[in-house]
């Protein structure tokens, strides 16, 4: 079946009524893009920001009445905001395709330090005697591909993970935890705030063949008191610096922590914020603008 395209060049203010006029037209879908490239880090609470030139578009399984559809849409653009000249929209037809094998086709399997590789669960992996973690990204965030991720499973490689337990706060897909198991930890708990996250890292681990008493999945509020040998988190640098006490807290003695999602620009306020917890921090490793710090509670 063929698609019908609308696209239009947008500023970030526009976006939300002309999303509201080409659902109101039966889009079956409605995509925003950066028009230029430019990155979105960290946004303020409580906002949602837009790049500053956003490409909108809407996608329709109706072919017909097209070019009045857009006349209807720049009328009442017109109507709603007479001071505002209403955007160019273009149109162009999509012949049918395999969606889901391209979405697919963009990830392929990664190495990660010396014995990891992180093997879509579609591709075979190109070692097999390597410890081969396979994912399905499924819905949740946690592909490899991230440089955060990807810090974060470099640091995993490197450890010394035999018969530690592991806990790995903001688990995602949990590809840290799985990580860890596959690298020789005894046991590891995951915990995330989202529901999708959860049913995912329990996907992937059952994909991994790891029985259900190694990897312990939890909503933060039911996590208990328990202290972990080693302690991973990759979110983003404000909840890392205001969840400090509590994740900081589960590091036991002696224990090791790595924390990523954080911008290099933000790894002072990060690291202040753990040294406050009684951690001894490493300088920062740094990857594409992206860092990981890493450090260790005292045993005494």
């Amino acid at each position: 079946m063929a698609w019908l395209q609308l696209k239009a060049h947008i500023a970030p203010e526009q976006a939300e009524w002309l999303e509201e006029l080409l659902l109101a037209e039966g889009a079956s879908a409605i995509t925003l893009q950066d028009a230029h490239d430019d990155p979105v880090f960290e946004p303020d609470s409580g906002t949602t920001p837009l790049w500053q030139e956003t490409i909108l578009t809407g996608l329709y399984d109706d072919l017909e009445g097209v070019e009045a559809m857009i006349e209807r849409v720049q009328r009442a653009w017109a109507e709603q905001t007479p001071e505002d000249p209403a955007p160019q929209i273009e149109y162009e037809l999509l012949a049918d395709r395999d969606w889901e094998r391209e979405w697919m086709d963009g990830f392929e399997p990664l190495r990660m330090g010396e014995r990891l590789w992180i093997v879509p669960s579609w591709h075979a992996a190109p070692d097999p005697q390597a410890v081969n973690l396979l994912l399905d990204p499924g819905l949740a965030f946690g592909t490899g591909t991230h440089p955060t991720t990807a810090l974060c499973l470099g640091w995993l490689d490197a450890q010394p993970l035999n018969a530690v337990q592991v806990l790995d706060y903001g688990c995602g897909s949990g590809i840290l935890a799985i990580a860890a198991l596959k690298l020789g930890a005894d046991t590891a708990v995951g915990v995330d705030l989202d529901p999708q996250a959860l049913q995912a890292s329990r996907d992937n681990a059952e994909r991994n063949q790891l029985d259900d008493s190694r990897l312990l999945l939890e909503y933060p509020e039911r996590l208990g008191q328990g202290r972990f040998e080693v302690v991973v988190a990759n979110i983003l640098a404000g909840p890392l610096i205001e969840l400090a006490a509590e994740i900081a807290g589960r590091v036991a003695p002696g224990g090791r922590l790595a924390l990523s999602g954080i911008l290099a620009a933000q790894a002072e306020s990060v690291l202040d914020a753990y040294r406050d917890q009684g951690l001894r921090m490493a300088p920062p490793q740094e990857k594409e603008g992206w860092v990981l710090l890493s450090g260790e509670r005292p045993s005494a």
